[in-house]
């Protein structure tokens, strides 16, 4: 069950930016992708778009065979140079105002313990990005159970029965897709930056199942652990904090 309250003009608002910066980074996906498989085809395969050097090394670049880009080619290739690096001067400026927003949530003086942003910001592992999408797509909604907060990122699970029959049907997937998708990400980098933590011990201990399923369900463990955390101040076991935190 979600909670029905519609989000405040402010907090709708709030959400864009994670919202546009997605869009972006998709964008910058594709055109990389374009730029790589142009080349693929012409036998040049270790070209990185995405480095600062990119124009300097199309300059340099030559066939799988040794011959010079074909002029029209590396005309291609530098017009969509220009459409990645208008998207990397958006996609920063769009960080910009996001971290402007997180630091204004968070006014001087206040003490991490009574601030959302500012806790998840503390736990390693978890950066600006992943702190201002958990904050602008659940948070700042109000709860009053576990399940409702797996439902509403469409992760709680679904049990089908028949008879005498009970089996599990993996989650609903009927929540918000942003939220749910990020907090599979994230399932994955806590593993990374908090092996010691019960939640990624609980993976290893369960990863024989399956180790998509078993992400999924340790992706609903941690919100709800956030989300306690955040609201109750319930530690997660064994979670390091950054250090200076």
């Amino acid at each position: 069950m979600r909670d029905g309250r519609c989000p405040s003009p402010e907090e709708e608002d709030r959400r864009r930016l994670c919202r546009e910066r997605r869009t972006l980074i998709a964008e910058r996906i594709v055109h990389v992708n374009r730029i790589k498989g142009v080349l693929f085809a012409q036998g040049i395969f270790d070209y990185v778009p995405l480095r600062r050097d990119r124009r300097t090394r199309l300059e340099a670049l030559r066939t799988g065979d040794g011959r010079l880009l074909p002029a029209h080619l590396k005309a291609q290739i530098s017009r969509e140079l220009d459409r990645l690096e208008l998207l990397l001067d958006q996609i920063a400026a769009v960080e910009r105002e996001q971290d402007a927003l997180l630091a204004a949530s968070r006014p001087a003086g206040e003490k991490a313990a009574s601030n959302p942003v500012a806790m998840l910001l503390d736990l390693k592992g978890l950066g600006p990005n992943f702190a201002a999408i958990l904050w602008s797509e659940a948070f700042h909604r109000q709860f009053t159970n576990r399940r409702q907060v797996a439902s509403y990122a469409g992760l709680a699970a679904t049990p089908w029965r028949s008879g005498g029959i009970e089996r599990e049907q993996g989650v609903s997937k009927a929540g918000n897709p942003r939220l749910r998708t990020t907090m599979i990400q994230l399932a994955w980098l806590w593993i990374r930056h908090q092996p010691q933590s019960a939640l990624t011990q609980w993976f290893k201990a369960n990863s024989q199942r399956g180790r998509k399923r078993t992400i999924v369900a340790l992706a609903r463990k941690l919100l709800v652990a956030l989300w306690k955390y955040v609201t109750a101040g319930v530690v997660i076991e064994g979670a390091v904090v950054k250090p200076g935190a």
